[in-house]
């Protein structure tokens, strides 16, 4: 009798073993079904999302990615389309409303977990998502939504570490320093900018740019060039020197006349050049013109300012026939 109780209490034990374990199964069945419907909930949720962005609806966006995003948290991508349907709705003609502020804080919540989850992905996809939205994260730092610059400083040096070969990181930061009158800092950024990119010519655009806000004309000019010297086939590049040469002789009253015909002459040559490169191209014939016009006001011989003037006509009004009949062939 005692062994037959010792086998009924075994069979006793074992059942209630097996009862646990079954417990323990479906349990586990069931987290998983429920991790799968969750993140079948939040795929719809996005792909909704998706198409009332699309749309422009951004509010119902909104709501349709909180949705995604709820159900699984891991959606990077969601939190970036998130975050730039919060800064659609945004309105800056209603700057200072407490909803209207809110929106745009929300989005930049999002922008940051955005960039914070697509960076550590190995996709580069998901990395040009991270920096997009670090991008749109210093713009909402912007004096039209909320004027704080010393926030984005932060933001740019971390895109900056996050793609150190793209050049619109320094270009961006540099701008917050020059805004901050920190003009030894930007244009170390811009210099940085040309190292990781020195092929690129909006590297030498912007050099230049800052150089002529600086008032440093040598130093514009040497871009400019540098920048040709990458588009040799680009009739634009040597026009824009051409402009600036016209733009210095005809502004700064500072210039003698000796400096005034150096620099005359090398807007023609520049002028020129584009010319060669693209025969109908208007603008470079009107500016053609226009320094002819600069060198006749250094002549002192009447008869030299009289065939200056007479062939800075002519490009003139090739450059008008030219411009109308373009616009009579575009209609």
């Amino acid at each position: 009798m005692m062994s037959i109780r010792i086998a009924k209490g075994e069979r006793m034990r074992a059942l209630s073993s097996v009862s646990i374990v079954v417990v323990a199964l479906v349990a586990g069945t069931s987290v998983a079904g429920c991790a799968k419907l969750d993140e079948l909930q939040a795929m719809r949720a996005f792909k909704a999302a998706n198409q009332a962005y699309g749309s422009h609806d951004y509010k119902a966006a909104a709501s349709e990615y909180e949705q995604a995003i709820g159900k699984n948290p891991d959606l990077g991508y969601a939190y970036f389309y998130l975050a730039n349907s919060y800064d659609n709705l945004y309105k800056p003609s209603r700057r200072g409303e407490a909803d209207n502020d809110g929106l745009l804080e929300k989005a930049v919540q999002n922008y940051t977990t955005a960039a914070d989850k697509l960076s550590a992905s190995g996709k580069p996809e998901d990395k040009n998502l991270a920096n997009l939205s670090l991008k749109y994260l210093v713009a909402a730092y912007s004096v039209d939504k909320l004027n704080d610059p010393a926030k984005a400083e932060p933001v740019l040096i971390k895109m900056i570490q996050l793609d150190p070969a793209d050049p619109e990181g320094y270009f961006m930061l540099a701008n917050v320093y020059e805004q901050a009158a920190e003009y030894d800092s930007a244009e170390k950024l811009l210099m940085l900018a040309k190292d990781a990119k020195p092929t690129d010519p909006a590297v030498y655009l912007q050099l230049a740019g800052y150089y002529n806000r600086q008032g440093q004309f040598d130093k514009t000019i040497a871009a400019l060039e540098q920048r040709a010297e990458k588009e040799p086939t680009n009739p634009e590049a040597y026009q824009m020197i051409a402009g600036y040469y016209y733009e210095e002789t005809n502004g700064d009253t500072r210039l003698l006349d000796a400096q005034k015909r150096e620099y005359v002459q090398k807007g023609l040559e520049a002028v020129d050049k584009a010319m060669q490169l693209k025969t109908d191209y208007s603008q470079a014939m009107t500016f053609k013109g226009l320094l002819l016009r600069q060198q006749a006001l250094l002549e002192k011989d009447q008869a030299k300012i009289k065939d200056l003037l007479k062939e800075a006509g002519e490009w003139s009004d090739k450059a008008n026939s030219l411009v109308k009949k373009q616009a009579a062939g575009a209609q």
